[in-house]
């Protein structure tokens, strides 16, 4: 077996589950989990009428490269939302199953066995594929611990000179899960002046890009920022994805987008990994990506639920309202562990303890004292579950 395996840490949940099995929950309360960011809306009838109706598309291969319409539509999509000029769909864009195995596969492109010091950076707290992914192409992860409040970046200063010069790739999530932080035009142009001095590829994970409050003010992407900064998309890879955007998590469905160069290669290796798009999925992507009522749609639940929920326990604890994507990063006066244990023992809710979310980096581990809450359930649950957490608090536990 690969010997690097056995360097690959249980999930978060696995880990919280563990806890949570010699627990025992209140029994009078129906339990409310708001641990696992999988989105719970309806999926819109014009995609699952897509889906039906394609289903005898099945009886091909799909090329690795997904259908022209579906390219032309992602790369559509990519100029409206991101305001950048014309995105080739032949050598710019490639649909994959989901950011979720393009993330992982991606490393495996970028880093090279024949390289003796293979530094990957990412965030701290992370979306754990960025690890898992590191070292199982022989990497080494290196940590930028965020900011605690929910509108807190990274400090890039960090790591020294010593870390940068080896370094192969970086992972941006942006949004960031779970603090829901937002990059600045400033934090994209000090990162890009750092991938150009030291050579390092730019891996920017977008998923959460379509959940923001503000109509007027959608979130700041990689594509942006570098148009912004008269820059082309060389060593920069964007991710992105429908689960969370279109509600159909289950389709496995995304695109990356940017360095030709890049994408040439990625391409090369999906074809072997056989990882091609199933075709009614394509199609129903296509039909997903061209719509944009649903997702207004989408963000207004996403909006109503924050208002309540934040109204709720505002007289209670300290709670910040996130730039964007759906988690609140809820800060608390006890271990996080302990706090979460706490509430799933008294009130039957089960969050996500945010240590557990995070490793031990530069003297600290950032999600200490933090849990993460995901707002995906229906709007009714989430404002009992916010009850029940406003009743833990004022009960002293924290």
């Amino acid at each position: 077996m690969n010997s690097l395996l056995s360097k690959l840490q249980p999930y978060p949940f696995q880990k919280f589950s563990k806890i949570l099995d010699n627990l025992s929950p209140n029994p009078e309360k129906k339990q409310i989990r708001l641990s696992i960011g999988e989105p719970q809306h309806e999926t819109p009838e014009i995609i699952l009428n897509s889906l039906n109706a394609s289903s005898n598309r099945v009886a091909k291969y799909p090329t690795t490269q997904g259908s022209i319409e579906l390219r032309e539509s992602i790369s559509a999509w990519v100029e409206r939302r991101f305001g950048v000029g014309e995105i080739d769909p032949a050598s710019e864009v490639l649909p994959v199953n989901g950011t979720r195995e393009a993330l992982f596969a991606f490393a495996q492109v970028v880093l090279s066995p024949s390289d003796n010091v293979k530094t990957v950076v990412m965030p701290n707290p992370f979306y754990q594929i960025y690890e898992g992914a590191t070292l199982l192409a022989g990497g080494e992860p290196k940590f930028l611990n965020l900011g605690e409040a929910a509108d807190g970046g990274w400090d890039l200063s960090q790591l020294d000179q010593t870390i940068w010069n080896t370094t192969k790739l970086l992972y941006v999530c942006n949004p960031g899960n779970p603090t829901g932080h937002v990059m600045t035009l400033d934090d994209w142009a000090q990162l890009f002046a750092l991938s150009d001095q030291y050579g390092f590829v730019i891996a920017s994970d977008e998923c959460y890009s379509e959940i923001f409050f503000d109509e007027s003010a959608p979130p700041l992407g990689a594509l942006s920022a570098a148009q912004q900064l008269n820059r082309n998309f060389e060593q920069l890879m964007v991710f992105s994805s429908l689960s969370k955007r279109s509600n159909v998590p289950g389709m496995r469905s995304g695109f990356v987008c940017g360095d030709k160069t890049l994408i040439k290669d990625f391409l090369q290796y999906r074809t072997y990994h056989g990882s091609a798009m199933n075709p009614a999925v394509q199609a129903a992507s296509t039909v997903a990506w061209n719509d944009e009522i649903h997702v207004k749609e989408n963000r207004g639940l996403y909006r109503q639920k924050f208002d309540s929920f934040i109204e709720i326990l505002n007289s209670s604890c300290r709670i910040q309202r996130p730039a964007a994507g759906f988690y609140i990063w809820l800060k608390t006066n006890i271990d996080d562990i302990e706090f979460a244990s706490r509430l799933y023992e008294s009130q039957n809710v089960v969050v996500l303890p945010g240590s557990l979310l995070a490793r031990d980096a530069h003297g600290a581990n950032p999600g200490k004292n933090h849990v993460r809450i995901a707002l995906v359930a229906e709007k009714r649950e989430c404002d009992e579950a916010a009850e029940r957490i406003k009743t833990f608090i004022d009960a002293g536990f924290v």
